[in-house]
């Protein structure tokens, strides 16, 4: 259950994340003031986004996200971790960019968004079951003997 939780704290930093960044580099806009992102050098760049508190945010929750999805990957099969992570974590966005950021999908998208999902619930659907067989884990710390 633990590993589960760590995964859905991996998938919801992941999502933030990318929120946080794409809000910072909307503030980042207004910094530059039609100066590219580069034309400071890197040391400019680097002042930018260090008084970009949304932007560090953002590359914190990075950060933390790999950490717990570490944790999550120890019992989770990454073949049903990564497709949950990321197919949860582009519905949040979908959903935060539409309501927030004014971005609209069409209608073929959002069937297309439907069908991710779908996918992913039947790849998703007998974790359980493989969580709870032996032949499922495989105990990758064994070592051969000689």
């Amino acid at each position: 259950m633990k590993y589960a939780i760590a995964l859905v704290v991996a998938l919801v930093l992941n999502a933030g994340a990318n929120l946080m960044i794409k809000f910072g580099m909307r503030g980042m806009d207004t910094a530059l003031a039609g100066a590219g992102l580069l034309d400071g050098g890197v040391m400019g760049l680097l002042r930018l986004v260090l008084r970009n508190w949304i932007l560090l945010a953002g590359l914190v929750c990075f950060g933390l996200n790999v950490l717990f999805y570490a944790v999550a990957l120890q019992k989770l099969p990454i073949s049903v971790a990564y497709p949950i992570m990321t197919t949860c974590g582009f519905v949040i966005i979908v959903v935060v960019a539409g309501f927030v950021l004014g971005e609209r999908l069409t209608l073929l998208q959002w069937v297309g968004v439907v069908a991710i999902l779908a996918g992913v619930v039947l790849v998703a659907r007998d974790a359980g079951k493989q969580l709870g067989s032996p032949a499922a884990r495989p105990d990758v710390t064994q070592r051969s003997g000689g």
